[in-house]
């Protein structure tokens, strides 16, 4: 009996075939490893780099939110540092004594005007809905793609703690309460402004560790995932070779069996 077997052949070409579906693959998406079919290890090592560098940079953007809430809050702050400097300067000069009543008055609806101002300042400084300069609280930003990596930026209930130069009226105090007011009042404004600062800093060098670390994981993956296209091309080109190779092998063992087959039959 004689058996006939170009299977091999077939066998061999949908192998290659198979290699350069793969290779065509690697090559349209740029990346050696699609799934875990092309390696589970690396698959499972590209994930949790996948998910570092996600988060690492849903992080980014959480620290420059900080940053701006911590700007903003500290931009009220200058405004009423401003007005109270000029309360302060008013203030002394209210105590004059050679000033008339006339002359206080006029003074002190200056303060009003600016005590109003510093009032609206503190109602109307706010980020993303949440007071900054009206409250006692911490605000948490989650700063790294672990749990437990957080940052607190701290409000302050200025207008409680600003009680003394907001009710400051030159017709009726002394100079030395008026002056002791207006001091505290500096000292609240700086000693706010001065923790504001820190945090600013905090989360800048935060922002700067955070991009590193992900232009270092994003090149650690990529080094796993990406396809190396000059690997890949010399890889398809001596699969092209290798797929001739299968089809001619093909070929003559269909032409052999037609001969010997046609040699029975006649």
């Amino acid at each position: 009996m004689i058996n006939f077997n170009s299977d091999s052949g077939g066998s061999l070409l949908q192998q290659v075939q198979k290699k350069q579906d793969s290779l065509f693959e690697k090559l349209a998406s740029g990346k050696k490893i699609n799934s875990a079919a092309d390696g589970a290890a690396a698959q499972q090592i590209i994930d949790r780099l996948t998910s570092q560098v996600e988060g690492n940079r849903q992080a980014i953007n959480n620290v420059y939110d900080g940053i701006s809430l911590s700007q903003v809050a500290e931009g009220g702050l200058e405004g009423i540092n401003n007005d109270v400097n000029r309360i302060r300067e008013l203030s002394v000069q209210a105590g004059s004594g050679i000033l008339s009543a006339a002359d206080k008055q006029a003074i002190q609806s200056e303060i009003t005007q600016l005590q109003e101002n510093i009032s609206q300042t503190i109602e109307q400084t706010n980020f993303a809905g949440k007071p900054l300069l009206s409250s006692d609280s911490d605000i948490n930003f989650q700063v790294g793609a672990q749990a437990g990596q957080q940052i607190s930026v701290g409000t302050k209930d200025i207008a409680s703690q600003l009680s003394g130069v907001l009710n400051i009226d030159v017709t009726s105090q002394s100079s030395e309460d008026i002056l002791a007011a207006a001091d505290a009042a500096v000292d609240v404004v700086g000693s706010a402004r001065g923790e504001l600062g820190a945090v600013q800093n905090q989360l800048a060098s935060t922002a700067r560790n955070l991009s590193q670390s992900d232009v270092n994981t994003a090149a650690a993956r990529s080094r796993i995932q990406d396809t190396d296209y000059a690997q890949a091309a010399s890889q398809q080109a001596a699969n092209d070779v290798l797929g001739q190779a299968a089809l001619s092998v093909q070929v003559q063992a269909n032409q052999q069996q037609g001969s010997v087959l046609s040699l029975l039959n006649g």
